[in-house]
């Protein structure tokens, strides 16, 4: 697969999501050490399915793939979701999929590069999250990316066997200071 460097950071680069990445997805989406995180685990997800959701959840302006810069490794993906332009929102979402790339920092440098992005290149004013309670993983990252916590809903999430809720996370523009995409014309 052919990888585009649209934003680059220090370690990585995102690039426009492909269809061609498919197989790689749907192993992930099988995997219940990545599902769990993402409460899609209670879904059997086949290779047709994966690619009707790849198909359907594809947005141009800004679902990335996450490709290492030394090796050309895809490791996971991030995006802006739900886009609304008139209030300008979206919905963050990532996940890492190689285990080998887990809690080493490449999720938190693919948020910050795709919320410069986001406020920076799209405008946007607020960007926000849902995540499981028991993904303490996540928060930290979310934590030290600037979101703060908005709410909460409780026992509204079952993931193997029990009941956890759903913290609501966002930032706005004004709370985002960072400049991390390297490849910048303008700085």
């Amino acid at each position: 697969m052919k990888y585009f460097k649209k934003l680059i950071g220090d370690r990585i680069y995102l690039s426009p999501r492909s269809i061609e990445d498919v197989e790689k997805f749907t192993e992930w989406m099988n995997d219940f050490e990545v599902t769990d995180y993402t409460g899609r685990s209670g879904t059997l997800m086949s290779f047709e399915g994966e690619k009707k959701y790849l198909e359907e959840n594809y947005n141009p302006e800004a679902t990335f793939s996450i490709v290492t810069l030394d090796n050309d490794k895809l490791i996971g993906t991030v995006g802006l979701e739900r886009i609304d332009w008139i209030n300008r929102t979206a919905v963050l979402g990532i996940f890492i999929g190689d285990k080998d790339y887990l809690s080493k920092g490449y999720g938190t440098e693919a948020i910050r590069l795709v919320l410069d992005y986001g406020f920076n290149y799209m405008n946007l004013h607020n960007i926000k999250l849902d995540l499981m309670s028991f993904n303490e993983r996540a928060l930290k990252c979310y934590k030290k990316c600037g979101f703060k916590e908005a709410g909460r809903i409780r026992e509204n999430k079952f993931v193997n066997g029990k009941y956890y809720d759903t913290i609501l996370m966002d930032i706005l523009s004004s709370e985002f200071g960072g400049k991390y995409i390297n490849n910048k014309n303008i700085r």
